[in-house]
């Protein structure tokens, strides 16, 4: 069943009173996320209790009674517990064993093979089997939580942006982790036609527009050619390389700096030397916008 959501208002047109009026719409991203709301035609983010910070890192944490921590409080664990901390879930979402592996990024956590290889991926966590719709379930439920929390009503509907390129079971993994999270998932947005409203682009039934959309971030770096013509979005064409993304800048860090400084694992005391690379690699990259050196600041 088709319901028509009015994007100016961020309602919901319909007689169903099992949905709430209100929907959040949702950017399930690879380093961050995001949940927001429309205000007087005009979306919103979401912040956190203080009401300073709107981005929930992809991070969760599993403590050692198997509770979830997800977002900030996660962050810092990946060099503690890196066995217990998973990030970068959205790359596995809909993949197989072998697609992922084919990555070849290390990641600190444990990363299976199913009974067959060519199977979805699965993640251990202690004795716990995870898929990567479980993950981002519980990433969906603690935005779904802030939502809530912020707007005082129950929330059951939204919109999840996907990038353009996600094929149909990474989009149909998207909708089960938002169902699993509770969330009756209305729409699956292709991420450059959500940027595109975002600037206004669209809105207008009279505008007739072909435009190019960039998009970089933690998994991919891609371009997409959108058409816009009476109020519909059609993506004619997207390209780009799905391992040119801020994770990918992280680990070409990495590899530079072992290289260069002959770096191995006696190097630390961290559980993890290359999680404690690669969060110091972050560090450094996040520093460069605003420094010209960052070496001597790790």
């Amino acid at each position: 069943m088709k319901i028509p959501i009015d994007i100016t208002s961020g309602e919901i047109k319909t007689s169903d009173q099992n949905l709430s009026k209100t929907i959040i719409g949702i950017d399930l991203g690879t380093t961050n996320s995001l949940v927001s709301y429309i205000e007087n035609g005009q979306a919103k983010a979401i912040p956190d209790a203080s009401g300073k910070r709107t981005l929930v890192p992809s991070v969760i944490y599993f403590n050692e009674q198997n509770e979830a921590i997800i977002g900030d409080a996660a962050v810092e664990m990946q060099t503690i517990h890196p066995e217990r901390t998973i990030y970068s879930i959205k790359r596995m979402m809909g993949r197989s064993y072998n697609d992922v592996m084919a990555d070849g990024n290390d990641h600190g956590y444990k990363v299976i093979a199913p009974e067959s290889e060519e199977a979805l991926v699965r993640i251990q966590v202690g004795e716990e089997i995870l898929t990567p719709i479980d993950l981002s379930a519980l990433i969906l439920k603690e935005l779904k939580k802030r939502a809530q929390d912020f707007l005082k009503q129950e929330v059951n509907a939204c919109v999840i942006t996907v990038p353009a390129y996600f094929n149909d079971a990474q989009r149909q993994a998207t909708r089960d982790a938002g169902k699993l999270a509770g969330l009756d998932v209305l729409r699956i947005v292709n991420e450059p036609t959500a940027a595109s409203l975002g600037y206004g682009v669209g809105l207008s039934r009279t505008e007739e527009k072909t435009i190019a959309v960039y998009d970089l971030g933690g998994g991919t770096f891609d371009i997409s050619i959108l058409k816009v013509e009476d109020g519909i979005f059609e993506v004619l064409s997207t390209h780009g390389d799905t391992h040119l993304g801020g994770d990918d800048f992280d680990q070409l860090i990495v590899d530079h700096w072992k290289e260069k400084y002959a770096l191995n694992e006696s190097s630390f005391s961290a559980n993890d030397y290359n999680q404690t690379l690669r969060m110091a690699a972050i560090k450094a990259k996040k520093l460069l916008s605003t420094e010209s050196n960052a070496l001597s600041n790790q």
